[in-house]
């Protein structure tokens, strides 16, 4: 599995890094970012559940 958020995309609102910080950080910029390019298998379901409450669809999961 991985993860891509849309920079162009994101609003800053930090709910990704809030709902699976093992994946999600924000940057210098503000903006969420992927911390690894591989997401850890405990870490799953939450990545899964932030992509899915993003208020402006700027994650990707590719499984």
């Amino acid at each position: 599995m991985k993860a891509k958020v849309d920079q162009d995309a994101c609003i800053s609102c930090g709910l990704c890094v809030e709902i699976c910080p093992a994946v999600f950080e924000m940057n210098t910029e503000d903006k969420a970012v992927v911390k690894s390019e591989k997401i850890p298998a405990e870490a799953k379901d939450a990545c899964r559940q932030a992509a899915a409450n993003c208020p402006v669809e700027a994650i990707t999961i590719t499984e």
